[in-house]
């Protein structure tokens, strides 16, 4: 068979040359092999040989300036810009001298990572803020926080609701270190940090509204998020334990930040922060209240201030320069002559309580569905009888308690408040304290626990305060709450035999004996002379014991025994509240507060003669025993001697008359 064409012309080719074409360069041979290469350059400045290094200025372990950790937070790797945050605590730990020159630096470049997208390198700017934030003044600080809330409330509201929990960690390190600037504005119209940082709680609870001034329905903003809901916390628990744990944990971290953000707020605006608020509502003006609140303050706490009259003009004789206006001033007309500088200073401060009080008001509504639903969802664990209820969610309902005394406290204490209007806090505190009702009081029901009683004991307290508070209507007659004192012997029985067993040393004394003075001196017609007489009679022995050591406790005291003498008619002993065998019983045992009178050793200086020069418990005591004094009694003689020779003799020569 005769070969084909193609393979004849295969076995020609092998022995064929190649024609050379004219224009045209030397073929390779088909085994030649190619030599060429390519290179490309990469640059790297900080590596160079040509960069001159300060081997002297401060660096790290790893031989990083602070320049370069500054850089390498904005690297692509996460890692990289996790050891930058790490290589600053290192740096200004050894160099804390680097601090204050470059704190604008630092704040600009971590500021930038509190919405960084890895866990690690949030939780690693977390624990450098901790450690940074309690080591900066707050003066220095102040001018660096609104741009910090920038990036923390952008946070806020990031697409990551790991992200927005975070943020909400570092809104609490900002309210630890700088309150003021965390909560400028919160209850105000403009889009100050205080008003973005609320809408952000909000958001994250599902809670957010548009505020009008009608109080109008909820709307739900644009960053209401279904993360932190219980129908999603329903939806996860048919699915996992540890989703369902986690979603309590976030809600959790987000009530706590804002019961917190809530006390600082309204701490800023709020009038009625006094442990002794439960006493306003039996005064008919907040005035009045003010008035008796003050009678038994000590100095130490409300010092006298100086006034001057204010004077257009600057005068030569008196030198009161600092104290001239300009006769321009609106304050300079005649309407206003005379008045004092606080006055003054206080003309425009007015009507500015009651935008407040409906701001916090419907603040209170917005949050009162997620409060009772949150209450609900936590409250059969914590309160069974199985054993310990999980931390996660006895937290919760105590993050819930806060926040209710924090709102609806400084609602109800508010004499403005109407009860009339619809959708009250009346009706919203009533329904809340009805699903905690079944449960109080709250006792644990585990093996004991000092945590676990301590939350219980704080539910319990705040339940009996908002109960007292909405039990106390300002609107009710004053009849009715008589009545109560008048059915209330047992208890105070039972606080009078308390009060003076304890020790003059003891830190409950003085809260003690508070209570009970303002008590005689605001109810003295409903108490039982057997039972407060006796606590009346040991407040001289209460002064020996306490010298010099509280002399708080003793001005206290020694006011209250004043004011309540001095409501006797003029010339007669037996004063109210006190029946003549008291006031005779007082008079006995306030002579050893002067003189000691000692069996064998005869007269001693009692501890009067210990108090400072300055303190005004002596003139005090000079008053009190003025009060108690008849002519020719041994207190009188006792007084007389222990004075020669001191400033004070005149003065009681001109009292005791």
């Amino acid at each position: 068979m005769p070969k084909s064409a193609k393979k004849r012309k295969d076995k020609a080719a092998d022995f064929s040359r190649a024609k050379l074409k004219l224009g045209k360069g030397k073929q390779l041979a088909s085994n030649a092999i190619d030599t060429s290469f390519k290179a490309r350059s990469i640059a790297l400045p900080s590596q160079s040989i040509t960069k001159d290094k300060d081997d002297e200025g401060p660096t790290t372990k790893r031989r990083l300036t602070f320049d370069e950790l500054v850089a390498h937070t904005k690297h692509y790797a996460a890692g990289t810009r996790k050891d930058a945050i790490m290589g600053f605590r290192e740096l200004l730990e050894a160099h804390p001298e680097l601090l204050q020159p470059s704190l604008t630096t630092l704040f600009m470049a971590c500021a930038r990572l509190i919405g960084d997208e890895d866990s690690s390198v949030r939780k690693t700017l977390l624990s450098f803020f901790s450690w940074l934030l309690p080591r900066i003044p707050t003066e220095q600080l102040a001018p660096h926080a609104p741009s910090l809330l920038l990036f923390t409330t952008s946070a806020q509201t990031h697409i990551f609701p790991e992200i927005r929990v975070d943020a909400i960690r570092f809104l609490d390190l900002l309210l630890e270190s700088a309150p003021e600037s965390v909560v400028s504005g919160w209850n105000e119209g403009s889009n100050q940090s205080g008003k973005r940082v609320l809408e952000g709680y909000l958001g994250l609870l599902s809670a957010g509204t548009k505020y009008g001034d009608s109080g109008g329905p909820l709307k739900a903003t644009s960053t209401a998020s279904v993360v932190l809901t219980a129908a999603v916390i329903t939806f996860y628990s048919s699915f996992s334990d540890v989703a369902l744990m986690q979603l309590y944990q976030s809600k959790l971290v987000v009530l706590k930040s804002l019961a917190t953000f809530l006390r600082k707020a309204l701490a800023s605006t709020k009038s009625h922060d006094n442990p002794r608020w439960y006493l306003a509502s039996s005064f008919d003006s907040p005035h009045a209240y003010s008035v008796f609140d003050n009678l038994l303050q000590p100095l130490s706490i409300n010092p006298p201030i100086s006034n001057r009259r204010w004077t257009e003009e600057y005068d030569d004789e008196t030198g009161n320069e600092d104290f001239v206006f300009p006769a321009q001033n609106p304050a300079s007309s005649s309407s206003v002559k005379g008045l004092y500088l606080n006055d003054l200073l206080n003309i425009s401060e007015v009507g500015g309580s009651t935008n407040n009080e409906i701001f916090i008001t419907h603040l209170a509504r917005v949050l009162h569905s997620t409060l009772v639903s949150t209450f609900l969802d936590c409250s059969p664990v914590v309160f069974s009888p199985a054993g310990n209820p999980p931390e996660t969610e006895l937290q919760l309902a105590l993050a819930i308690a806060d926040i209710s005394r924090a709102l609806y406290g400084e609602i109800l204490r508010s004499t403005s408040h109407s009860k009339g209007k619809s959708h009250s806090p009346f009706d919203d505190l009533s329904a809340l304290l009805g699903h905690m009702a079944p449960f109080f009081p709250f006792t644990p029901s585990g093996r004991r626990d000092i945590k676990i009683e301590q939350a219980f004991q704080e539910l319990n307290i705040i339940y009996c305060e908002l109960s007292s508070l909405l039990s106390s209507d300002i609107d009710s007659e004053r009849g009715s709450r008589d009545e109560a004192v008048k059915g209330s012997g047992d208890v105070l029985d039972a606080v009078v035999t308390h009060a003076i067993s304890l020790s003059a040393k003891s830190a409950l004394k003085r809260p003690a004996t508070e209570f009970l003075t303002r008590l005689i001196l605001l109810q003295h017609k409903h108490v039982s002379p057997s039972t407060l007489e006796i606590f009346v009679e040991e407040l001289p022995k209460t002064l020996w014991e306490l010298g010099s050591s509280n002399l708080d406790l003793s001005e206290i005291i020694l006011r209250f025994l004043l004011r309540a003498l001095q409501r006797g008619t003029k010339g007669s002993k037996a004063c109210a509240p006190f029946g003549f065998v008291t006031v005779t019983s007082l008079r006995t045992k306030f002579l050893p507060y002067f003189v000691i009178l000692h069996a064998s050793r005869g007269p001693l200086p009692g501890p009067y003669t210990k108090l400072p020069t300055s303190s005004v418990v002596r003139r005090l005591a000079l008053d009190v025993a003025a009060t108690l004094v008849v002519p020719g009694d041994a207190l009188s003689g006792a007084i007389s001697s222990t004075l020669i020779g001191t400033t004070e003799g005149g003065y009681w020569a001109s009292v005791s008359r």
